[in-house]
């Protein structure tokens, strides 16, 4: 199983997967077309399926387009507003694409209909990935758009943040360095947080993406999976897990970018 990362529009991310013994592949958000067209081409592989994380238009803007380019393309996601949906998924759903295994993660909260997909190929030495969309980020989490705290934190706590630590996370956006900004507000003395921001910083300045992290590593610097951290705990100046993740996020909401 390959993942091909592909940088989109302003700040997005849309992925192929490849399945390396059929060649065929499976995209995740497929937001353009035809930069996701030029890639399946130039790997010489057969699109079989889009996986729509939400209905926002910069994730799923290239559905009808696909559909109409690719006859038998299945459109999968866990809500009606997304464009030229043709498979209804549900949380916990098992999909498979030869030996690529896809397991759906319902994470309704920025939309009502967040999917969120955790793939693995059985017997494979390689890490699981998670499609996070805009539930997780490296070092942060999306907006409550049309959700609340509680459900963000059964999300991050009960949904995802149980998957094996190894996972690899392939998030929406490249927000990481914002992200670990305001990270390094709430912990200034976090070594993990000021080392993970100093590399992002490089990568940034080199237009290289900070995607895949790790679970394991986003338990070390994302404040949002952080809430039982006396340090968060003190910054929010709550101790209750959920209102810890509600003020967060609303600090987060209004944190200004710092000057560099």
């Amino acid at each position: 199983m390959k993942v091909k990362v592909i940088s989109v529009l302003e700040d997005n991310y849309m992925y192929l997967v490849i399945e390396e013994s059929t060649r065929d592949a499976v995209a995740v958000d497929a937001a353009v077309p035809k930069r996701l067209l030029e890639i399946i081409r130039k790997e010489d592989v057969v699109l079989r399926a889009i996986l729509t994380t939400h209905h926002h238009w910069d994730h799923a803007r290239g559905n009808e387009e696909l559909v109409r380019l690719c006859p038998g393309l299945r459109v999968y996601g866990a809500d009606q507003r997304i464009g030229a949906l043709t498979h209804k998924v549900t949380h916990e759903q098992e999909l498979t694409f030869g030996a690529i295994r896809v397991r759906c993660l319902f994470t309704p909260c920025h939309t009502s209909g967040h999917m969120c997909y955790f793939m693995w190929e059985d017997d494979s030495p390689d890490a699981p990935a998670l499609f996070s969309g805009d539930t997780l980020f490296v070092g942060g989490c999306g907006q409550f758009f049309e959700g609340t705290a509680e459900q963000m934190y059964t999300n991050l706590t009960q949904v995802l943040g149980t998957l094996p630590k190894e996972t690899k996370v392939f998030c929406g956006h490249e927000y990481t360095v914002r992200n670990l900004k305001f990270a390094l507000k709430v912990e200034p003395e976090n070594e993990m947080v000021k080392e993970k921001l100093a590399w992002a910083k490089q990568r940034d300045d080199e237009d290289l993406p900070t995607v895949p992290s790790t679970l394991q590593e986003e338990f070390l610097y994302n404040p949002f999976l952080r809430v039982m951290e006396e340090s968060v705990q003190k910054f929010t100046g709550k101790t209750d897990p959920v209102e810890v993740l509600r003020t967060l996020r609303i600090e987060r909401d209004n944190f200004k970018k710092p000057k560099e």
